[in-house]
Parts: C-alpha cells; sequence; structure tokens
C-alpha cells in the first residue's frame, strides 16, 4: 500500500469581521487556551511553515457545502453565520504520515482558539469549541478515534453501505463494507469503528519515527476484537504511545480475550482500485450470514436485533 509523502489538514472560520492579524490572534488564543505539551507543539508548527492562515472575503473561497454540513450535524445557526460571513480563514497544515498527526492537531487546536464554530473541510462538518477541545490530546497524548472519524452509511436495494470518513486524515484508504443487513446497522457500526481503530494501529507500527517509507504492507487478514471497539472510543488506550509498543500490548490483551471467551474475529480487508482505493471490508469466511456471524461472535446474539437509522459516528 503506498505511503503519502505528505498530509494535509484544513479549517475553515467564518468572521463577521475580519481579525487585524490572524496570525497573532492564532498564537495569542493558542497560548491561553491549549495546555502543554500540545500547546508547544501547535505554537512550533505555527512558526514554521508547516501552517498557513489564509484570510480572504467569503467570497474569494469556493461555498462550503452547506447540505453536507447540515447532513453531519451543523446547525441553522451555524449554518447562517457561515452564510453571512464576510470574511473566511483558512487554517492549513502540511506534516509527514505517522504519530503524531500533528497536521490535524495543529489546525483543529488554532481554528477552535481563535472561533467557537469552525468547518473541519475534510470530513466536513461544524465543530464547537467545546468539542474541539474534546477532540485533541491531554497530556498523555490519548485520543478517540471516533472524534476524527465518522462512519456514514446509506441504504441501498440489497442493504446498506457503510464507509468510513477520516482514516485518510492518517494517509490509509478509508474502510468501506456493502449489502450489510438493516438489523446489523448498529453492531456492524461498532466492529467498522473498532476494525478502523486496528488497521491504524499496523498502519503506524510501519511508519516508526524519523522514517519516510514509501510502501507499507498490511495483512489481508485482520482480527478486530472488543478491545478494539473500545480503543476507538477512547477506553483504555493511549494514543501518545508507539505504535509498536500498542502492538506488543495487543497480543496480551487478546490472549486474555480468547481465554475468556471473548475471541476477535477476522475481516478479510482488499484494496479496492475500482472504489477510489477503498479497503473493501468483507467475512474472513464466506456464506450469505457471514457479516452476521461476525457481529454476534464479538457481540453476542442479542447485538443484531432491530436497530434505529441514525447516522453512526
Amino acid at each position: 500500500m503506498p505511503v503519502p509523502e505528505t498530509l494535509h489538514a484544513t479549517y475553515a472560520v467564518a468572521f463577521a469581521a475580519p481579525p487585524a492579524d490572524p496570525r497573532e490572534l492564532a498564537r495569542e488564543q493558542v497560548t491561553r487556551r491549549v495546555a502543554a505539551p500540545l500547546r508547544d507543539l501547535v505554537l512550533g508548527m505555527l512558526d514554521s511553515p508547516m501552517v498557513t492562515l489564509d484570510l480572504r472575503p467569503a467570497a474569494g473561497f469556493p461555498p462550503l457545502p452547506a447540505d453536507l454540513l447540515a447532513a453531519y450535524g451543523a446547525a441553522p445557526a451555524e449554518l447562517a453565520a457561515i452564510e453571512s460571513a464576510s470574511h473566511l480563514l483558512a487554517v492549513r497544515a502540511a506534516y509527514r504520515p505517522g504519530w503524531p498527526p500533528a497536521h490535524e492537531w495543529a489546525t483543529r487546536a488554532i481554528a477552535g482558539s481563535i472561533a467557537e464554530h469552525v468547518v473541519d473541510v475534510f470530513t466536513p462538518q461544524t465543530l464547537t469549541r467545546a468539542e474541539v477541545y474534546r477532540s485533541l490530546p491531554g497530556p498523555d497524548g490519548a485520543v478517540r478515534l471516533t472524534d476524527w472519524m465518522l462512519l456514514p452509511h446509506t441504504a441501498g436495494p440489497r442493504g446498506f453501505w457503510f464507509t468510513t470518513k477520516g482514516l485518510a486524515r492518517f494517509g490509509l484508504p478509508e474502510l468501506q463494507t456493502e449489502n450489510v443487513p438493516p438489523r446489523l446497522l448498529e453492531p456492524w457500526g461498532k466492529l467498522m469503528n473498532g476494525l478502523a481503530r486496528r488497521v491504524l494501529d499496523l498502519w503506524l507500527a510501519e511508519l516508526p519515527a524519523g522514517e519516510q517509507r514509501v510502501v507499507v504492507d498490511l495483512p489481508a487478514i485482520v482480527s478486530v476484537s472488543l478491545r478494539d471497539v473500545a480503543a476507538a472510543q477512547g477506553a483504555g488506550e493511549h494514543g501518545s504511545e508507539q505504535a509498536s509498543e500498542r502492538g506488543l500490548e495487543r497480543g496480551s490483551e487478546r490472549g486474555s480475550e480468547r481465554a475468556s471467551g471473548r475471541a476477535p474475529r477476522e475481516v478479510r480487508v482488499r484494496l479496492n482500485p475500482a472504489a477510489s482505493g477503498a479497503l473493501t471490508v468483507q467475512a474472513a469466511d464466506g456464506g450469505p450470514d457471514r457479516l452476521e456471524a461476525l457481529c454476534t461472535g464479538l457481540f453476542g446474539a442479542s447485538s443484531t436485533g432491530a436497530a434505529d437509522l441514525r447516522p453512526c459516528r
């Protein structure tokens, strides 16, 4: 799997009246609002060519996608503020693949420090300042993957189509699954979150700090466990640990899960050039009920009942 040379992040801030000096405003607000050690990383990025602040009249940018922002939860007041803004500030950063994702942490922290509401252009979605700060790493570097990734699903004639929206922040292709039965909507969403976390761990383990890899080999069969699902939600994991250390810990964790009867379940992950290079997710074993068997094996029989159809995150 090819490794991008550089990753990019962009956040937009709407202003009714433009600030005189966006960079000085950002430096002041980050210093006041962001705690160390993240503050040092953000200020270092802000004082480097890796971060750019582009302030223009709103008409100078392509319009932000109001329909998608609304679909992903933007409030009418947020959409109105974007629509009526006289100026927009684009906060952009570039960084190498690997850990930490400094391009994302820096741009989100800068945007959230200078405005109550920001637009994550990648997703796209609006974020309040509280949501921004909740998603940023604490002193131990821990983050929740679900704060950086959405899991939209779309109904089709043979079931639901799932795709992640967030792994590309880290240089990975997105995961996707087709024809998921409606009764599996909730458990399959949880499984996809856990699988995304597991695939990210495997990816980061192949990208040691200070090295620029061109290609990374990921296994075709990947196991996903309840611990992976919990880790995607930020339970019991430390995002600041090196990927290799996480991998070593996961080995002992998976052994204890097998001993307790909660064995990880295996899925097949295949790069699909026809689907914009996405990673197609299938059950490792065939059969007409293979997805249901995966969910039942991981979460229990009660997990495959009726579920509501609200968007997954």
